[in-house]
């Protein structure tokens, strides 16, 4: 391969800043795409579907598990499908392989779930197999054809309204390939991250930055603290937690 200049540290790092400033760029186009995802008109789901899931059937209201948002990821694997019944579609197990510990999203009202057409028995199965531990449904009826994935995966985002369901949101083909991490899945909600520097409709959700995230077995067993980003000077507890040196001592 034809190698780009080799150049001394200071001439490396003067064009790395040079790029630093399309990345920010592409950061604040990130973000402003975000804020027009939670101003998206929302579509009323008036009907009734039925899935099949590890205790049984269950509706769509009752994949949200309690909590305010949903995200409905469409994974092949089902008869037909490369790699059945042992494996599901290559690129959707390399999607389920991106998915973040679930505690994150759970604490900010959300919840992650795969739905696919294969029984419930081959699902299990499969996820024990592959380590996966998402929760995971049988579609039965016309939710893939009604929702645009009844023939390509797709990811879906839903909030409801005490019982009314609404969809918010739709990313597909490669947009899905941005998905992975906590924050690109909040991204595409219609909610957002939920922290108050976004830019959110009046009278949506939004707390400090950070002071929600958490060790992943720790959420609501203290309250939220601020550990990162700027501390404020006012206050002893607010302030960051000592820097641990090479060999983890806390340095002073």
């Amino acid at each position: 391969m034809s190698t780009p200049l080799i150049v001394a540290p200071q001439e490396w790092k003067a064009a790395w800043q040079q790029l630093l400033v399309k990345e920010k760029e592409l950061t604040r186009a990130r973000d402003a795409l975000a804020a027009l995802r939670r101003r998206m008109p929302w579509q009323a789901v008036d009907k009734d579907y039925v899935f099949e899931g590890p205790e049984g059937k269950a509706g769509l209201l009752d994949l949200f598990r309690g909590r305010r948002q949903l995200i409905v990821y469409r994974a092949f694997f089902e008869p037909g499908v490369d790699g059945w019944p042992e494996h599901a579609c290559r690129g959707c197990s390399m999607m389920a392989d991106h998915v973040p510990n679930l505690a994150h999203l759970n604490a900010r009202d959300t919840t992650l779930v795969y739905a696919s057409r294969a029984p419930q028995a081959d699902i299990e199965r499969l996820k024990a197999r592959m380590g996966w531990d998402m929760p995971w449904y049988t579609i039965t009826d016309d939710f893939d054809a009604d929702f645009d994935v009844d023939e390509w995966h797709g990811t879906n985002a839903f909030i409801r309204d005490g019982d009314r369901v609404f969809r918010t949101y739709f990313i597909h083909n490669r947009g899905d390939e941005a998905l992975g991490t906590t924050w690109s899945y909040l991204d595409i909600t219609a909610l957002g991250r939920q922290e108050q520097w976004e830019d959110s409709p009046e009278g949506y959700p939004q707390t400090p930055p950070y002071e929600w995230w958490d060790w992943h077995d720790a959420y609501g067993q203290h309250p939220p603290s601020r550990w990162f980003g700027d501390p404020d000077p006012d206050n002893p507890s607010d302030q960051r937690p000592p820097r641990a040196d090479s060999e983890g001592r806390a340095a002073t």
